[in-house]
């Protein structure tokens, strides 16, 4: 009779698979669930095959499709992201498709010089960030892509620390989100600070903002701009929501809140309640940090955006930068009306903004950020046509990092680590190897952003007109984005001064 112990001979594999799984730190998905993790990457490999008989399209799912979600993937990891066999988007039956119209000569894309770092892929801002109003702090951003307004809080210390350190190896801006600077946002990118209606971070006890305590964060941290979010295209209207499960000691002390209880932020800020106080509060954030300062928000009525105009146009104040986001923007809980039907989509949205300031002469003195699903390069290029001059991207340099488009974010339970205070699905992510692979996918976007600029005929992304660019009526007929739009002439670029420069930037030596 054979010894007990033969028995489980059998299970030997498992174990050491586990331990393995267990000890490894590439994939969160494995350390999280060791052995059962697995069936994840084997579903991967054969989901085309299984989706092209049984369940779905490559095109089909959303918030992001499996083809976007693949790309991304791939990028991150340095791999093939190519696809072969050809298209297989309908274009023939989606509305609003865009043509990007290439050019056969140009005499200024054989010359480009991609002579911008060691990955020949830095491609900075047209437009200087705060010089309009000469703020002492005024800069020329080093990258056209940057990071998204994602808190920490609604994402694990471990996530946040992988974002900003591969900000920081991709030469691409942070912004800190609502929910105040931590620690985990200080290895290396320089940072946007952005103000909520609730102050986390620079407020007093009673919950009102607090200059001073503001001050001492920037004075000591690579903070270079702030960002006023005044609305967010997911939840537009609504303050955020972060909720208990997710308020550990940590958060509560960055925060200022109680722990382990539900934190709505309010709908609207108490500072100031008139696009006229808005602007007195700008420039005194301006006046008293040196630092570029501007807004963000989502579109709806535009009674506001009108009035802010007339403002800036009228009198010395201004807005540095807006932050456009899209209705289809991404958020880590927000109720379905909300997130589904309150904003518009961001090529609206963005467009009729934009037009505000065209017909007044001032767009030249805002650099103007898009958000919401931009961190794909069809989508980047159409948002640069519109007059875009830099994107920011979120869950798309999420799903660089491993998430897996699960939707869990509002319950705590990220399988991957990413949107969770969970200790034991946040360990399984390892930032130092995630960062790589966030730098790797932001360096990804801008070099295919640089290809489509040269086929364009044009050296940088902000060149592209609303000329180049067609959207689809099926196969029946096509219209300019000019036209779809109502855009003028030269409406979505730079003036003179700064084309020519960053003309001069991306085609001579390498920029300081």
């Amino acid at each position: 009779m054979a010894p007990k112990w033969t028995k489980a001979l059998p299970l030997a594999p498992v174990a050491g698979l586990a331990a393995w799984d267990l000890l490894q730190k590439k994939h969160a998905v494995l350390r999280n669930f060791p052995v059962v993790g697995h069936a994840r990457y084997l579903l991967e490999e054969i989901g085309p095959e299984l989706r092209q008989y049984i369940v779905s399209g490559n095109d089909e799912e959303r918030p992001f499709s499996r083809n976007q979600r693949r790309w991304i993937y791939a990028s991150s990891k340095l791999e093939n992201n190519y696809f072969g066999f050809g298209a297989d988007n309908d274009t023939e039956f989606t509305q609003g498709y865009p043509i990007i119209k290439h050019r056969t000569f140009s005499d200024i894309a054989p010359a480009t010089k991609v002579n911008h770092g060691e990955h020949g892929d830095v491609i900075p801002a047209a437009k200087i960030l705060g010089g309009y109003r000469e703020r002492r702090g005024l800069f020329r951003p080093e990258s056209v892509v940057n990071v998204s307004a994602m808190s920490f809080g609604s994402l694990s210390s471990a996530a946040i620390e992988a974002i900003n350190r591969g900000a920081a190896q991709a030469g691409a801006m942070h912004n800190t989100g609502e929910g105040g600077l931590s620690p985990h946002h200080l290895h290396g990118a320089d940072l946007t600070l952005q103000i909520g209606t609730a102050y986390f971070g620079c407020r007093d006890k009673n919950g009102r903002f607090e200059l001073s305590k503001l001050k001492d964060i920037v004075a000591s941290n690579p903070v270079r701009s702030i960002e006023i979010k005044l609305s967010q295209g997911a939840k537009p209207g609504l303050g955020g929501l972060l909720p208990g499960a997710k308020v550990t000691p940590e958060i509560a002390r960055i925060r200022g809140i109680e722990e382990g209880k539900d934190c709505a932020s309010p709908s609207r800020h108490t500072e100031f309640d008139s696009a006229d106080s808005l602007l007195d509060w700008v420039e005194m954030l301006a006046d008293e940090t040196g630092l570029p300062v501007g807004i963000k928000s989502a579109v709806g009525n535009l009674d506001f955006w009108c009035e802010l105009v007339d403002l800036m146009s009228m009198t010395d104040r201004a807005v540095d930068f807006v932050t456009v986001d899209g209705g289809e923007g991404g958020t880590g809980a927000a109720p379905l009306i909300f997130s589904e039907s309150v904003s518009l989509p961001f090529r609206l949205g963005f467009a009729r903004v934009y037009e505000l300031f065209a017909r007044a002469g001032i767009a030249d003195r805002v650099v103007f950020i898009g958000s919401g699903k931009l961190g794909l390069p069809d989508n980047a290029v159409v948002a640069f046509a519109l007059g875009c001059d830099m994107v920011n991207v979120a869950r798309e340099v999420m799903m660089s990092i491993g998430c897996l488009q699960a939707q869990k974010c509002h319950t705590d339970k990220c399988p991957t680590g990413i949107a969770t205070q969970d200790k034991w699905l946040a360990h399984g992510l390892d930032p130092s190897i995630k960062a790589n692979r966030a730098e790797n996918y932001i360096r990804t976007l801008r070099r295919d952003l640089l290809k489509v600029s040269e086929a364009c005929g044009v050296p940088h992304p902000g060149l592209i007109s609303t000329s180049d660019l067609d959207i689809l009526n099926g196969h029946e007929s096509a219209r300019s984005l000019r036209e779809v739009y109502g855009y003028e002439a030269k409406w979505g670029l730079p003036n003179e001064f700064d084309a020519a420069e960053i003309v001069r930037i991306m085609t001579g030596p390498a920029h300081v």
